[in-house]
């Protein structure tokens, strides 16, 4: 009988390889150059910088780093090399699931695409997001510093979505359920509104994501199609591990259908809103993983994933108190972008 624990893989989305993630590659995986070369390889004949260049800059350049062409394969590149390092003597993978672009690098992990195909898609969805897609993003907490839910403030939050909408030009959606946080998503005119209504919350609320569109709205449209113009269906295959998406809908090895999985991924998944929590929730309710890891690059995702899981009192959980005093006891969150718990599940 296996001692290996049960594990929950959780891939991250754009926006995570920030600053303190410069070097990630070069750091951490210098053991996967045959990897590497070949995403260099593939940027080379697309005309695009170099991996091992933009991992390798001396400084960090948030308009170089952080534009979709350059982040989405960059954090595709830490994620999946992550992925690979996991210690398979420790760990049996029951199931795989990710934050928003985490969904493309879900689908690479779980083996319904190639690592060659996953790095297309990857690379020509990020691509497209950073030549054609429009509005922006914006964070607001639904919980407050203890993650116990703001009375009546979800409610309020849709009101407020209602009445912009209402406003002449302006477009504002749901974009991602991300744990105790509401991620909006719009267009310019929309979002200004917004920033304007919202009061300061937690020194840091309301936040505006540089340099990303307004992901999992209708505005991404146009997105989705030449998506689906550009990224044949054949790329897709059956996945080798189960996947849960973003509305908590599970893809299990051999009886998925690919081309449904194709149609979510290229359309649904590009245009209405991405349930984190539920993805999680659903993950862990279905799977009832020993341990949850969360690949890096970055260590911003390990607090959605513990208020999503607050949220349906898991493990006893009511608090982030609760979650911290379990933790430090015995991880159960595993985060990969932080060095001291990477050594937990890294070979």
């Amino acid at each position: 009988m296996s001692n290996r624990q049960q594990a929950l893989v959780i891939c991250p989305g754009r926006g995570t390889y920030n600053a303190p993630e410069l070097g990630y590659l070069k750091r951490f995986h210098s053991d996967k150059r045959a990897l590497l070369d070949r995403i260099d390889a593939y940027r080379q004949q697309q005309g695009q910088p170099l991996l091992s260049a933009l991992d390798g800059m001396e400084r960090y350049n948030l308009k170089e780093h952080s534009r979709g062409d350059n982040a989405s394969a960059l954090i595709w590149a830490c994620a999946y090399a992550d992925f690979l390092s996991i210690d398979r003597e420790c760990f049996d993978i029951c199931a795989v699931t990710g934050n928003s672009m985490g969904w493309y690098i879900a689908l690479g992990c779980a083996g319904a695409l190639a690592p060659d195909n996953a790095l297309q898609l990857i690379n020509t969805m990020g691509t497209l997001m950073h030549r054609n897609g429009s509005g922006g993003q914006l964070i607001y907490p639904l919980v407050d510093r203890d993650w116990q839910p703001i009375p009546g403030r979800a409610e309020w939050l849709d009101r407020l979505t209602a009445a912009i909408n209402a406003e002449p030009g302006c477009e504002l959606a749901l974009s991602i359920n991300l744990g105790g946080l509401r991620v909006f998503g719009g267009n310019r005119a929309a979002l200004k509104r917004l920033m304007e209504q919202l009061p300061p919350e937690q020194e840091r609320y309301p936040m505006q994501l540089y340099n990303h569109a307004a992901f999992h709205t209708a505005l991404q449209q146009p997105v989705a199609a030449e998506g689906r113009r550009a990224l044949p269906a054949a790329l897709l295959e059956q996945p080798q591990l189960p996947l849960v998406d973003g509305r908590g809908a599970i893809w299990n090895p051999e009886s998925s259908n690919t081309a449904a999985l194709w149609e979510y991924t290229l359309g649904h998944q590009v245009v209405a809103p991405y349930d984190f929590s539920r993805a999680v929730q659903v993950a862990v309710k279905e799977f009832a993983p020993d341990k949850i890891i969360i690949l890096g690059p970055g260590t911003t995702l390990g607090g959605a994933v513990a208020q999503a899981l607050i949220q349906i009192g898991w493990r006893g959980w009511q608090s982030k108190s609760d979650f911290i005093k379990a933790q430090k006891a015995d991880p159960y969150l595993i985060s990969l972008g932080m060095e001291h718990q990477r050594r937990l599940a890294v070979a």
